[in-house]
């Protein structure tokens, strides 16, 4: 008689191997808790096995390794292997003649690498099994059961997750998740590939700097490139295809540009990291980002045809795109939109989890994730050996925290802040951030300047109270993650313009007193002194570092940065 197998009950999600590590667990369908490698190992967007982040959750859990039945990892390696086929026809076309091999090889060799991956992972869970799941699926359950709705579309847009780069569900039940595909697009047709390859051409790191280029867009005119990216992306009645001429079909491996000599000599020549930023890149970026933004409407239509929701998740890197998933809302083909906190791979970890304890036959409802974003470790009472920053001080606050921070706020003070759980995904939401009066002559670029040390024309985004939202931004629903860009009011434009960015938006956080109680009273607090429920919120970090995960990364921020003042777990750090 064949072994019925066992409903998993302790499930590792895992993101690893690639970029932005991060883990999840969930014990019976709740969830333990979420955090990606870099908040714990200073080392941003790391690839690495997320060993820190797998030993919190354990001990969280307080369970041995194992206690674990099941390890999800979110890709799974035969799924490459049916690009082989696809790329040898690229032979057929003088366009993509030259990359067919290659592309063929490197799909095959990802395919035997993912499979040596999921066999590293067994060694290290040896009473566990470890199963693989669709990327775009742990996307998919990623973003719907964080939204704790009953039923949606879910369109999930990123650069490659096996071999498919744009999907579309339709999703019920977020405690018990389902999701049926209706729709995909595989690579080439890729636009996370596109926005990627010309952030690199524009002087960026592809895979960090991509919303640098999305900031700087709104300073140049995208009439120049609007033809050229029409052509380059052209829409169809089911997605976009990509010119191979000027986006060469990817490959697995180094060493192959993503531009082609052409696109250059239609555009620009690239541009080095330490060249100036001029008037065609400005150009260049405004048509990348508006060509974006009407290839997510487009899909985002196809979305509403296909499920009939009228509701709408967003997952996939793509997703952090705040002005695109913006002009999804204002266009009103949904009633309303839903990012969640960590819509790029690392929140693929939960998704993983989630598929496999859906999949698992569990009776247990999820529980944990939906409308959450506060999901990593906690520092309630650090010791603080201020032994090697030998130019801090500190004093501790009182029940009056809240009150004396919007105080020092409003005296124009630039505040780190760290506080309970951390954030998931790639926004600083009120417990890891960098806080200033959005009323602050000059604070932009102070910040820009000697705080964050960042392009000067980057923006930074405000939190509001969720009940005064409507005062200053006209986006109309909630916004908690910072997810989302809004045009402003005139109300901002006359009182915050520091918020406002060169496109008339704002990539706001609303803020209600469940979310983040102590974040509402202090932006109720810096009202009642100065009018406005605004602050300028920005993560806890310097350029090209993690968003601080622990106590010592906080504190280095403050002592090698322009930070005034760190207020951290109660404690008023000074200088």
């Amino acid at each position: 008689m064949a072994a019925v197998a066992r409903i998993p009950s302790v499930v590792l999600g895992i993101c690893s191997f690639t970029h932005d590590s991060a883990a999840a667990l969930l014990t019976d369908g709740e969830l333990v808790g979420f955090v990606e490698e870099e908040r714990l190992s200073q080392h941003k967007h790391t690839r690495d096995y997320p060993r820190q982040a797998i030993g919190w959750l354990l001990e969280e859990a307080g369970i041995t390794p194992g206690a674990v039945d099941a390890v999800a990892y979110n890709f799974q390696p035969v799924r490459y292997l049916a690009e082989t086929p696809a790329a040898l026809r690229m032979v057929l076309s003088g366009a993509t003649r030259r990359r067919a091999l290659p592309r063929a090889a490197g799909f095959a060799k990802v395919a035997v690498r993912t499979q040596h991956r999921l066999n590293l992972l067994a060694q290290q869970f040896p009473g566990a099994r470890v199963i693989p799941v669709l990327h775009h699926r742990a996307h998919q359950l990623a973003a719907f059961s964080a939204s704790g709705w009953e039923e949606a579309a879910v369109l999930v847009v990123d650069s490659l997750g096996e071999r498919q780069t744009t999907t579309i569900g339709h999703a019920h039940d977020s405690a018990r998740p389902r999701v049926r595909m209706l729709e995909g697009l595989t690579d080439p047709a890729s636009l996370g590939y596109v926005y990627g390859a010309v952030t690199e051409h524009l002087g960026w790191r592809r895979g960090d700097e991509e919303g640098t280029v999305m900031a700087l867009a709104a300073l140049g005119d995208p009439v120049r490139f609007r033809h050229f990216f029409t052509r380059a992306v052209c829409t169809t009645p089911t997605g976009f295809r990509v010119d191979p001429a000027y986006f060469p079909p990817r490959v697995l491996a180094s060493g192959y540009p993503r531009t082609s000599p052409r696109f250059a000599a239609e555009t620009c020549p690239a541009r080095h990291p330490d060249q100036p930023v001029q008037e065609i890149h400005q150009d260049l970026a405004a048509a990348l980002q508006e060509r974006t933004e009407q290839i997510m409407l487009h899909l985002a239509r196809r979305a509403r045809v296909l499920s009939g929701s009228r509701r709408l998740c967003v997952g996939g890197g793509v997703a952090t795109n705040c002005v695109s998933i913006g002009r999804i809302i204002e266009a009103g083909i949904f009633d309303e939109v839903f990012v969640p906190p960590a819509p790029g791979d690392a929140g693929t970890a939960i998704g993983a989890a989630v598929a496999v304890h859906a999949d698992g036959g569990s009776p247990r409802p999820l529980s944990g994730i939906a409308r959450t974003c506060y999901l990593g470790p906690s520092f309630p009472e650090p010791v603080l050996d201020l032994t090697p920053w030998t130019s801090l001080q500190q004093k501790s606050l009182g029940a009056e925290a809240a009150e004396f921070l919007a105080d020092q706020l409003a005296r124009g003070m630039i505040v780190g802040l760290f506080q309970g759980r951390i954030e998931a995904g790639p926004r600083a939401l009120g417990n890891r951030s960098i806080l200033a009066s959005p009323l602050e002559a000059g604070v932009v670029e102070r910040l820009n300047a000697t705080v964050k040390f960042r392009e000067p024309f980057r923006p930074f985004a405000p939190m509001v109270t969720a009940a005064r939202a409507g005062e200053f931004f006209t986006l109309g629903q909630a916004a908690p993650y910072m997810s989302m860009a809004s045009q402003v009011t005139d109300t901002a434009r006359e009182r915050i313009p520091a918020v406002v960015h060169a496109n008339g938006t704002a990539r706001l956080q609303t803020v209600t007193p469940a979310q983040n109680p102590f974040m509402h009273d202090v932006l109720e607090a810096f009202a009642r002194r100065t009018g406005v429920p605004v602050l300028i919120n920005t993560s806890l970090n310097v350029k090209g570092k993690p968003i601080c995960g622990t106590p010592e990364m906080a504190l280095d921020c403050l002592a090698n940065s322009g930070l005034d003042v760190l207020l951290l777990e109660g404690r008023w750090i000074t200088k």
